[in-house]
């Protein structure tokens, strides 16, 4: 069988991660030439960043789904100055109305250096300064990253997602894509089917 195709592309904000839409917003489609592409989860159209789109079904099931623990790195700008107590608080978990999320990664950072302008630009506050929180998780809730940094008291201004697993959008302004190598393609899938029989081999020995 061929090896799957992989683009990873930086969406801008506002933009439909898809390449149709009922409501003149814009999609992929203004952007990328991908035919048969689909994306390898989603990215909020109101977010920014990395997202991954794959000609495989079998590739995209697995950058999509939380079992193959593909960690998802975000650089979110809060309104406020995020202290101790809070990262704390996204490190162990944070109950959300749709149960607690799982122990993410978290740690303040300063406005990262790559960072490029958004249009529009955010809403500041004059009597209300912003932070930069480094966020890793590896499960995929609706809106997760805003919500759970509501829950702590920081309600996001700004997300972009910078990286997926070891696929990061470093060299990538808005709009721009790149081809993953093949080798790197292969190597993916190749770990992804040692974690699969490793698993069912742990379940298999469980149950005796």
């Amino acid at each position: 069988m061929p090896t799957p195709a992989l683009l990873l592309f930086n969406k801008p904000f506002q933009v439909l991660t898809q390449f149709t839409s009922t409501d003149s917003k814009r999609t992929l489609k203004d952007y990328l030439s991908a035919p048969g592409m689909r994306p390898g989860g989603r990215l909020d159209y109101d977010s920014e960043g990395l997202v991954l789109l794959t000609d495989s079904g079998t590739l995209q099931a697995r950058l999509a789904d939380p079992r193959w623990k593909l960690g998802k790195t975000y650089c979110v700008q809060v309104e406020g100055e995020i202290d101790a107590t809070a990262l704390e608080r996204l490190r162990d978990g944070v109950e959300l109305n749709d149960g607690r999320t799982l122990p993410a990664q978290a740690e303040r950072v300063t406005e990262p250096s790559w960072l490029w302008p958004r249009d529009p630009p955010i809403r500041f506050r004059k009597a209300i300064p912003t932070s930069w929180v480094q966020l890793t998780l590896r499960e995929g809730r609706n809106r997760q990253v805003r919500r759970m940094t509501a829950a702590v008291g920081f309600p996001t201004l700004r997300l972009i997602r910078h990286s997926v697993g070891d696929w990061t959008l470093d060299g990538l302004a808005p709009g721009e894509s790149r081809a993953v190598p093949r080798a790197e393609v292969e190597a993916f899938l190749a770990g992804s089917a040692a974690t699969s029989r490793y698993r069912s081999g742990a379940s298999r020995a469980s149950r005796r």
